[in-house]
């Protein structure tokens, strides 16, 4: 009786083995947004990772979490490594390589609850004065990452947080481009009031003074 539930318990684990070695060898997320902000607004607040605060769909799920910051920002080589609850885990984001203001190619590792590695890439394309922002995810399946995606699709599991990001990015960058707006009128109009102060000036001291009468003929 043992044998046989031994070797029923082995035929269901390998069958088992077989479907889940059938799975995706590889995973794909992606949603897009159009944002009413120029290109390099939208830019700056993804390839500063300090600027995640304002958008980050996982920012809220732990307001203790633990942040570090190391490399110059918008640059190759630049990380951010967070360590919080079981809602966000613990891992770290690295910017591989950019093409300012269109492109951001960041490798995305986890450490916990799970450790994987996958390709994050933010594209930003100009669509007349707005900007069409892309978020992809890819990596590769694993052993494990295949047997998770019998019960678990990574696309339903994360897709939904991409697009409450970029929600939030597009407000966030609505925001940032109202406010350059308002300090280059601002700008603007400070150095029309400078010019208009320098021409009057200018005109002042240019301007012919009056000759003096002298006093006998003031006399007569």
């Amino acid at each position: 009786m043992i044998k046989k539930i031994a070797l029923a318990g082995f035929l269901a684990l390998s069958a088992l083995a077989a479907v889940v070695a059938t799975r995706p060898d590889e995973f794909r997320v992606e949603r897009s947004i159009t944002i009413a902000a120029p290109p390099e607004v939208v830019y700056s607040l993804v390839s500063d990772f300090k600027g995640w605060a304002a958008w980050s769909p996982w920012e809220a799920l732990d307001p203790n979490m633990q942040k570090t910051y190391v490399g110059q920002p918008g640059q190759p080589g630049q990380r951010y490594e967070w360590k919080g609850n079981k809602d966000v885990g613990s891992g770290r984001m690295t910017v591989e390589s950019v093409q300012a203001p269109s492109k951001i190619a960041i490798k995305l590792e986890f450490i916990e609850p799970w450790e994987s590695s996958s390709q994050t890439l933010f594209s930003f394309d100009p669509v007349g004065e707005q900007t069409k922002v892309t978020w992809t995810m890819s990596g590769r399946n694993r052993f494990v990452e295949k047997a998770m995606t019998l019960w678990m699709d990574m696309d339903k599991m994360v897709g939904g947080d991409f697009e409450k990001g970029l929600s939030k990015l597009s407000e966030a960058a609505q925001k940032e481009h109202a406010q350059r707006v308002a300090e280059a009128k601002k700008k603007e109009a400070e150095a029309a009031q400078a010019a208009a102060a320098l021409k009057a000036a200018e005109a002042a001291a240019t301007a012919p003074t009056a000759t003096p009468i002298p006093t006998a003929a003031k006399a007569n």
